[in-house]
């Protein structure tokens, strides 16, 4: 089955908004099996629109589209789709009442341009909008490959992902002639994907027809996306051995699965083994803390953290020596040592972690050149610290930097398991 994801709005082809919609949902409709044929951005044009949308129709089963369902004067996807359709729009109160209540629960009155988003092409399905005004609207077409299925959906990307995982794919399950698929995502860190390649030498033997992986790097973490698109027991059979071969080659930098995080799966290492983690950062400037503790229940393992920026910071807060910071730098194994472990010490965390480091774009010099990254972790076993050399970019060394210092911690409690 084929899908066409169709953008509207000004805002995105003049570049003022990434079009971070059409790449989350290329990945979810790949993750079932279906295959985004084309991705269209169009303007707030109705002749645009309406070709945009005669051409998904003809071409694919599936016709995904965000944007242009708001109240303003240039949301016009309802009335172009009602002309395409030869669907009168009729108001529908249900809508247009829950969306009074919206605003009624905030203290405020309905502005009148509201009541456009409870117009309803005739013959469609609209779904109220738990976290915004816009409803999902549904309808069916002919397609020469079977009963076609087109989502309208609000371009607010969270509101669109509710309706997607919520409505829409529930429904594209259902659509006769559907994929059947089966597919298992593997989460690798602290590898980059050439290095994997090798680890993983003579995998194609097991690839065959209908069985495939590939590789999907970002920032962050490396993905290993397995999928069969048969669902037959030698099919089952075939994804474990695969599975069977990665993880007996790249073990040690698997961390997770599917959707997981790194920094949830820390968390669960740290509260399965009853321990705490304190953070000591100067060049992330807090970023590892915020990403620890953007996971809900991170208090039971995350005792706190000091932005230590200043070498003033890192003496008087950390405990560093004048004499480290006058030796060696405050970019140094010595002072990323003495930070990790002063604030296990003083905040009383079973396990201290400490950056340090030159991001960019300027700063560096001969002997520490941009992109100079150090990183401390502490325990009651011993105080370490390794060097990074990152790039130029000062957000991605932060990003880089943060994963690679959670990524730290994770060793360092599977060596405190040894």
């Amino acid at each position: 089955m084929k899908a066409t994801i169709l953008t509207i709005g000004d805002e995105i082809l003049i570049g003022q908004i990434v079009n971070t919609n059409a790449a989350w949902m290329g990945e979810r409709l790949t993750e079932e099996g279906v295959r985004p044929a084309r991705m269209v951005v169009v303007p707030d044009e109705e002749y645009a629109i309406a070709e945009a949308l005669r051409a998904g129709m003809r071409d694919t089963r599936l016709l995904l589209v965000t944007g242009g369902l708001g109240p303003t004067h240039d949301d016009i996807t309802r009335e172009v789709v009602a002309k395409v359709f030869d669907a009168p729009l009729r108001s529908d109160p249900s809508i247009l009442d829950i969306v009074r209540q919206r605003f009624e629960r905030r203290g405020w009155e309905m502005p009148a341009s509201n009541h456009s988003q409870a117009m309803v092409p005739e013959g469609f399905e609209a779904i109220p909008n738990p976290a915004g005004t816009a409803p999902l609207l549904l309808g069916s077409y002919d397609h020469s490959d079977g009963a076609g299925l087109i989502a309208c959906m609000p371009g607010v990307p969270y509101e669109m992902q509710h309706f997607m995982d919520a409505e829409v794919m529930p429904r594209v399950r259902e659509m006769e002639g559907a994929p059947d698929i089966l597919q298992k995502t593997l989460l690798t860190v602290g590898i980059g994907e050439s290095h994997l390649t090798d680890q993983l030498e003579g995998v194609t033997e097991l690839l065959s027809e209908g069985l495939e992986l590939a590789f999907l790097p970002n920032l962050r973490t490396l993905r290993l996306r397995m999928t069969s698109t048969r669902s037959g027991d030698a099919d089952h059979q075939s994804m474990d051995r695969l599975e069977a071969f990665i993880r007996e080659r790249a073990g040690k930098w698997i961390y997770g699965e599917g959707d997981d995080t790194l920094e949830a799966a820390i968390g669960r290492m740290l509260e399965e083994r009853g321990l705490t983690v304190a953070t000591a950062e100067s060049c992330t400037g807090g970023y590892v803390a915020h990403r620890l503790t953007n996971i809900a229940g991170s208090s039971a393992w995350v005792v706190g953290g000091i932005v230590s920026y200043a070498n003033s910071v890192k003496e008087e807060q950390l405990g560093v020596r004048a004499d480290t910071l006058r030796n060696f730098g405050a970019v140094s194994r010595e002072t990323a040592c003495e930070m990790a472990e002063g604030v296990r010490l003083r905040l009383g965390a079973s396990i201290g972690l400490s950056t340090t480091g030159i991001l960019g774009p300027g700063g560096g010099s001969e002997e520490k050149p941009v992109g100079t990254f150090w990183m401390g972790v502490s325990s009651e076993s011993g105080t370490r610290a390794l060097r990074l050399r990152l790039g130029n970019d000062r957000l991605r060394n932060k990003e880089r930097g943060s994963t690679a210092v959670l990524d730290l911690l994770r060793r360092e409690l599977l060596r405190l398991d040894d």
